[in-house]
């Protein structure tokens, strides 16, 4: 097992941290700001527990809300389809 250095931490937390931070602009303005929030969040995961537990949750609650607005999706399309 690889222990990470000090200076790897350093590193790994100053770009996951900008590349985070960005992110959280983008909500706010044009640019994929969830998608850069993911790829911060799994670069600061590489190296911090705590950035690997939020990213965990992150992507189950993702994928419930996927599968909702699936469910949300197909029911729409079969009701407008009924109507024809």
């Amino acid at each position: 097992m690889k222990v990470p250095t000090p200076i790897r931490r350093v590193v790994v937390l100053i770009v996951g941290g900008t590349v985070l931070l960005a992110g959280l602009v983008m909500l706010v303005t044009p640019g994929p700001g969830l998608v850069v929030i993911l790829v911060g969040l799994a670069t600061l995961a590489s190296e911090f527990p705590w950035a690997r537990k939020l990213l965990t949750r992150v992507r189950e609650e993702a994928g419930t809300r996927g599968r909702q607005a699936g469910g949300w999706w197909r029911r729409l399309r079969n009701r407008d389809s009924g109507r024809s």
